[in-house]
């Protein structure tokens, strides 16, 4: 009886670590007939973004408030402190983090982080923008903090609601920030010009206006604008090439992926490959061809969130192209690029989903070419990807 009781409990546990194990990994079908295994590598509350330091540690940033610094294993070693107070409502709250090109854990000078998240109106707590700061982050064998923090961009002006504030980051080659900022689910804004809200946003790293930005001189917020026409802009990123890629979601279908070029009007909320979400339909871009069109348009909606376009040597049959995280299409969607003589001259299409019945949030890559994304919601988790042979 004794040995029947070992026997079971032997197993009874066998099973409980079997289960274990099968909830460290998960597996995620291709529509390119790829397998990928996610190694589940720790949890958050509501992620947001996610930041590779050349340590090969990482930051990762929750919606309510908390940043985290991640050690080179994905596992959470010190809460960021001397954080901005966050008050998270609906969409808004504490969101993307990126690190300066030239950081170096060795030199002060060059430990730049940039934050965005949004602030209430001093006047008016039903008013609210986003904001991106710059800071110093120092770490130490007893925790990491920010210092020396300081904004340096607003939305203008503040909106009622808290919806589609975008605030995505990104430094250009030759050094310049790059802001995506949502149009607040007003509409207009994206064509107002007094706004920067539903534009792309080009400054110098410390808040100052380029003098070369093609609106320069028309005002503190005009001078700022780098394209129009934009609804909810939530992944950016630069080719090898230097070409700048933004995604938005499009209000009910119509997501887009555009190629960002100067001073263009991308048409929202004159134009869209979408509807209302009354189901009033918005003319096309076909039907107005002074608005640039997207390169890629998703009807059905994907829901775009997180945007990486692939740089590293692991996985050689991806090498540029981009990866959008998906949050209603519960995927992990890979596009391919090529480029052309006629405009526009670059080219882009869908070549495959991967799917796990999740939705997802993020998706970055570290120095070693190793992709992860994070999975959205209360209990986010962080997987580290790998293509299956």
């Amino acid at each position: 009886m004794q040995k029947l009781q070992q026997l079971l409990m032997s197993g009874l546990l066998l099973g409980i670590s079997a289960t274990a194990l099968a909830q460290d990994k998960v597996t995620i079908s291709g529509s390119d007939d790829t397998t990928l295994h996610g190694e589940v590598l720790e949890s958050f509350m509501m992620p947001w973004a996610m930041a590779f330091l050349p340590s090969g540690e990482a930051l990762v940033t929750e919606k309510p408030g908390t940043m985290w610094l991640i050690d080179e294993q994905g596992k959470k070693r010190f809460e960021v402190s001397n954080m901005p107070s966050i008050d998270a409502r609906g969409q808004g709250g504490l969101g993307d983090i990126i690190v300066h090109p030239d950081f170096a854990t060795d030199s002060v000078d060059k430990t730049t982080v940039f934050l965005s998240y949004v602030e209430r109106d001093a006047n008016s707590d039903e008013f609210s923008g986003a904001v991106v700061e710059r800071a110093k982050l120092v770490v130490s064998e007893d925790g990491a903090q920010l210092n020396e923090r300081e904004i340096v961009w607003r939305q203008a002006p503040k909106m009622t609601g808290n919806g589609h504030y975008g605030h995505r980051l990104a430094i250009s080659p030759d050094g310049y920030l790059f802001i995506t900022s949502g149009e607040r689910q007003k509409f207009t804004p994206s064509q107002n010009m007094a706004m920067n809200l539903g534009k792309v946003v080009r400054i110098n790293q410390d808040g100052s206006v380029p003098e070369d930005n093609p609106f320069y001189g028309n005002g503190t917020v005009t001078s700022q604008i780098w394209t129009l026409g934009h609804r909810n802009p939530l992944g950016m990123d630069f080719d090898a090439k230097g070409n700048l890629w933004v995604h938005e979601m499009g209000p009910k279908h119509g997501d887009e992926l555009n190629l960002i070029e100067r001073a263009r009007n991308y048409g929202y909320p004159v134009v869209s490959q979408g509807v209302h979400y009354s189901d009033v339909e918005i003319p096309n871009h076909e039907t107005n061809p002074v608005f640039y069109a997207p390169i890629v348009d998703w009807v059905p909606a994907i829901s775009p969130a997180g945007f990486i376009i692939y740089k590293g040597d692991k996985y050689q049959q991806w090498k540029g192209d981009g990866f959008i995280g998906g949050l209603s299409s519960k995927a992990l969607v890979r596009v391919s690029f090529s480029e052309h003589d006629k405009r526009p001259r670059m080219r882009a299409s869908e070549s495959a989903r991967y799917e796990w019945d999740t939705r997802v949030r993020e998706v970055e890559q570290n120095a070693a070419g190793d992709i992860f994304v994070l999975e959205d919601g209360a209990n986010g988790r962080l997987l580290k990807l790998t293509l299956v042979p």
